[in-house]
């Protein structure tokens, strides 16, 4: 089992340039941020967690930035989008952060994906959110075509554009592997149809890695890694560890540092005895 610590990247909270040695030495094989580009104030969309949205969810700073100064502060750390809002990004300019955050870090980069829950924020950008699955296949599809293609180019429905040349090309080969977050229905038909692991969060998705296995044999599929974000309880991670999960991730607060530190250094106890 390989283990993760995840954090929202604030203004507040603690600095990347300290967190990642900090989670490299407590023997963490990776960091990951979430995204949100902002939050609009009507609210409209409930908090899938219930109750008031928290403040760090406006305060989140760009992942790739972010993790940029994640990747210079550490030497061997994997560096993780969970996820990267792919949905309100502009497939060309995110190719290039990523593969450039991939060079800079020597191949560090882990690209998490998903399609998001906040209708307004998606709507912001101008992606209506019953077709956002469709456009996060073929964003995600058109980045690799630029991470792998010299002269690449890529034709969809909703991403089109003909051929160009986009460098730097990612030091990972054949391109840094994709990651989908999600626990909907068809997610693992949209795992294996476009990405290389699958991120689910909480919930059911433990019991649904017998079909994916399924589903991978039957596709002819390379084997699909599973990152998941247990409990912090050893009960949790065994449960996981039990079903094939390669990778659990825990959250650290964004509250400032010395939350940050407190809960980074009982779960580095945590996660002793199975490393």
């Amino acid at each position: 089992m390989k283990f993760g610590i995840a954090i929202f990247p604030t203004d507040h909270a603690i600095s990347m340039t300290e967190l990642a040695p900090l989670v490299e030495e407590a023997g963490f094989e990776s960091l990951w941020v979430a995204e949100h580009s902002h939050i609009p104030t009507s609210r409209a969309t409930p908090y899938p967690a219930g109750g008031e949205l928290p403040r760090m969810y406006m305060h989140t700073m760009d992942p790739f930035v972010a993790l940029t100064a994640a990747a210079v502060a550490s030497k061997s750390l994997l560096l993780g989008t969970g996820i990267c809002l792919l949905i309100q990004r502009d497939p060309i300019h995110t190719a290039k952060e990523a593969a450039s955050l991939d060079c800079i870090s020597n191949g560090r980069l882990l690209f998490g994906v998903g399609a998001g829950w906040n209708r307004e924020e998606m709507a912001d950008h101008g992606t209506a959110f019953e077709t956002r699955f469709k456009l996060l296949r073929e964003r995600v599809e058109a980045v690799k075509a630029i991470w792998t293609q010299d002269e690449a180019e890529y034709h969809g429905e909703m991403v089109d554009f003909g051929p160009m040349w986009c460098w730097p090309k990612p030091v990972s080969k054949p391109h840094p592997p994709v990651l989908l977050g999600g626990n909907g229905p068809n997610v693992l038909k949209r795992v294996i149809a476009y990405a290389d692991e699958w991120m689910p969060n909480r919930g059911a998705a433990l019991e649904r890695i017998p079909e994916l296995r399924q589903m991978e044999a039957e596709s002819g599929h390379a084997h699909v890694p599973v990152s998941f974000y247990p409990r912090d309880t050893a009960a949790d991670i065994e449960r996981a560890a039990g079903v094939g999960v390669e990778r659990s991730i825990f959250y650290v607060p964004a509250d400032g540092r010395a939350p940050a530190l407190t809960k980074l250094d009982a779960l580095a106890k945590l996660i002793g005895p199975y490393r």
